[in-house]
């Protein structure tokens, strides 16, 4: 897979009290980035998957994803917030960490599932929920971030 963030693609201490205020910076920041051609759309999406199902994992992650015609390049954005936030969650505890993925409708089936599953691994490992979470350096965590999925 090739590099699907960059350090601008990490915000880090953000003032986000809700899951609906963090989707909708995500969805804000897809279109700023690049990832989608419009906010309203690529809200509705998340939203859509949210009602499937929460995407709030344990130890205060989770993996909001929006797959859609909107979308029109695969990408992932981590958004950090100051305080944790009510996110249904695997474990009923508040969610401070979101990895967002972004995907190209047409790509459902493939990179979406890729994604996902890697993304998944990646949040088993301690020594990774550990870096994403210390006072971290958007850089170190883009580079973590490539170097799992590419795994």
């Amino acid at each position: 897979m090739s590099k699907f963030m960059s350090a601008a693609n990490v915000f880090l201490d953000l003032d986000i009290k809700s899951r609906e205020e963090m989707l909708e910076f995500l969805s804000r920041k897809a279109v700023e980035l690049g990832l989608a051609d419009s906010v309203k759309e690529t809200l509705s999406a998340f939203k859509f998957r949210e009602e499937e199902g929460t995407t709030g994992l344990t130890n205060g992650f989770a993996i909001p994803h929006a797959k859609d015609k909107v979308i029109k390049s695969a990408g992932v954005v981590v958004a950090c917030t100051k305080e944790p936030m009510d996110w249904p969650s695997f474990d009923d505890q508040p969610v401070d960490i979101c990895i967002a993925l972004y995907v190209p409708e047409i790509e459902a089936g493939t990179t979406h599932l890729k994604l996902l599953s890697q993304t998944a691994v990646l949040l088993m490992k301690e020594e990774f929920r550990e870096a994403v979470r210390r006072p971290a350096d958007p850089a170190a965590i883009a580079m973590l971030i490539n170097e799992g999925l590419e795994g």
